[in-house]
């Protein structure tokens, strides 16, 4: 099983570390004609498809790149606006590659909160004793790993970054991490 991300949260929930290892990938690609049959809008600083789910498009899939031309929230790479782009018919056919976007920087933060929460609620509704609270959270795609630590690390260290990757690697090279995961 592959790692996506680490987050690192402080005690009191606040994110002090994270890292992506992996490239969001394409779900879908698709060549369209004037109009475009899929409803597009402008959601979190992206563009994403609210309606006309199709090969493989999904609502909630964001526009990753036009003609080839990586897009950069509501912009291509080159700088033009992608609503108005596909609005105008002089611009069709148009190629139009679609999947999961990046988190943006407030996404993560706001997730790393809300994880923090969970954990701290699992800990006190725990009928145990000193739970520790959430070791893992599974899913029919993923799972999160909850690892604690006793120690506080600098907000950035080269050496932590090193051997994170490091760690990373080794990982992926042995496919899992052990029995189950």
């Amino acid at each position: 099983m592959a790692i996506f991300s680490v987050y690192v949260v402080n005690k009191a929930g606040g994110l002090i570390y994270q890292y992506d290892n992996y490239v969001p990938r394409a779900e879908a690609e698709k060549t369209f004609s004037y109009p475009l049959d899929l409803v597009l809008k402008i959601h979190d600083e992206k563009v994403v498809v609210s309606f006309g789910q199709r090969d493989g498009i999904r609502v909630g899939h964001a526009v990753l790149s036009i003609n080839g031309v990586d897009v950069i929230g509501k912009s291509t790479a080159d700088g033009k606006d992608i609503m108005e782009y596909l609005k105008d018919s002089s611009n069709y056919p148009v190629s139009i590659r679609f999947g999961r976007a990046r988190l943006s920087s407030n996404e993560k933060l706001m997730l790393a909160s809300m994880f923090h929460s969970l954990f701290a609620i699992g800990s006190q509704l725990s009928p145990e004793v000193g739970s520790s609270g959430i070791e893992m959270l599974e899913t029919d795609v993923f799972k999160l790993h909850c690892f604690q630590t006793l120690t506080e690390m600098p907000i950035r260290c080269e050496l932590f970054d090193q051997n994170l990757k490091s760690a990373l690697e080794i990982a992926e090279k042995a496919g899992n991490f052990g029995a189950g995961s």
